[in-house]
């Protein structure tokens, strides 16, 4: 069973720099957790109910299996349900971000994006269209946040997350940079070619000025309603679906 000093600790890795100093997060769920086992991050610990009973064949790594109780599990679980396993995992390394490195595809670039929901939603769309990297800017919410974590339903483990000053990345890049904002050319006619960045700006202010002005190619999506607004995880799930239209043409899936 668990110490009083393990749950305080499990309990604080809910804050950023908790987790920033240990290098460690959790992750919730076993659907979730099964995808991050079987991917380049490092499952250190899964913690458990006695009534779960993992089914997780030819695993390559070592993990340790600590069983707790469901009443335990609830005091650092981030879920108002708590779900039977939740695992630590550690805080991958990745290497530079070197735009060279970000030439084949696109890559969706975050300005300022707040809501954990919105972010996890735009890696698990990210996923689904088979763009591997996102870069945000460094005031963007933290991507290991629980809620963050949870919403993108295991996709955080094939999608590699940077935190950046935009600035630097977008005044030295040689890559084509589009941008979506109110004033641009109207998406669906739009030639996104193949590779370049995608960027999407917070949910009420939008990209702010300074980063606006080094888009090379603003787009619009076109009103057709009423609507006041579009939320940036739709958006960027349009934006998605028109840059990748273009490796399907004359091709069936």
């Amino acid at each position: 069973m668990l110490s009083k000093s393990q749950i305080s600790f499990l309990k604080s890795l809910q804050q950023k720099k908790i987790r920033k100093t240990h290098g460690v997060f959790l992750a919730e769920g076993i659907k979730s957790i099964t995808e991050f086992i079987y991917s380049d991050y490092k499952v250190e610990t899964l913690y458990h109910t006695p009534s779960f009973v993992p089914k997780l064949p030819n695993l390559s790594q070592k993990i340790n299996f600590e069983q707790t109780s469901a009443t335990d599990l609830a005091k650092f679980s981030s879920l108002t349900t708590p779900q039977e396993v939740i695992a630590l995992i550690k805080i991958p390394q990745w290497p530079a971000l070197l735009t060279q490195n970000l030439q084949q595809g696109f890559s969706i670039v975050l300005d300022g994006i707040q809501d954990p929901g919105n972010l996890g939603t735009i890696i698990r769309t990210a996923d689904w269209f088979g763009i591997k990297n996102i870069i945000c800017s460094e005031d963007t919410v933290d991507v290991y946040n629980p809620k963050v974590v949870q919403a993108t339903m295991g996709s955080l483990s094939r999608i590699r997350v940077h935190y950046t000053d935009l600035n630097d990345l977008l005044k030295t890049t040689q890559l084509p940079i589009f941008g979506a904002l109110l004033n641009g050319q109207n998406i669906y006619n739009t030639n996104f070619g193949s590779h370049g960045l995608i960027i999407m700006g917070n949910e009420g202010n939008g990209i702010r000025p300074e980063i606006a002005a080094l888009i090379q190619q603003p787009v619009t999506i076109p009103l057709l309603g009423k609507a006041e607004s579009l939320n940036v995880a739709i958006a960027t799930a349009i934006f998605c679906s028109e840059v990748s239209r273009g490796q399907y043409v004359n091709k069936t899936i």
